[in-house]
């Protein structure tokens, strides 16, 4: 668990060890300046969400060991930019959220009651 803190105001949680997410590669969507992207949203791919993030050119789908990134499937669990999860909400196809392990910061974006609406449930 971490020190930073989620959309909730409780402690950050896992997004996902496997596969390794995080732009730290620490399994959280924690963030700090280096981040530039922002990869703060722990969301649970959808295929749709991946073939709109592809068709943005933002393919996730794709594995890029170079850049120790293996491919995302439907299902896994992954820390994607916050400017990126914002523009598949804005086109309706967002994937849905795991709030207990998205960072806080993703609230400068919308506010919490629309990221509810989103909430991943098992």
């Amino acid at each position: 668990m971490s020190l930073q803190k989620n959309v909730l105001g409780t402690p950050l949680r896992t997004c996902s060890r496997d596969p390794l997410t995080g732009f730290f590669r620490n399994g959280c969507c924690e963030t700090d300046g280096e981040d530039a992207g922002e990869h703060t949203a722990c969301v649970h791919v959808t295929a749709e969400f991946l073939d709109f993030q592809k068709r943005v050119g933002n393919d996730l789908s794709t594995p890029r060991p170079e850049f120790g990134f293996p491919g995302l499937e439907p299902g896994n669990q992954w820390c994607v930019c916050a400017a990126r999860w914002v523009q598949a909400h804005q086109a309706g196809i967002a994937a849905p959220l795991v709030l207990e392990a998205t960072h806080e910061s993703l609230l400068d974006y919308l506010p919490l009651e629309t990221l509810k609406r989103y909430e991943f449930r098992n």
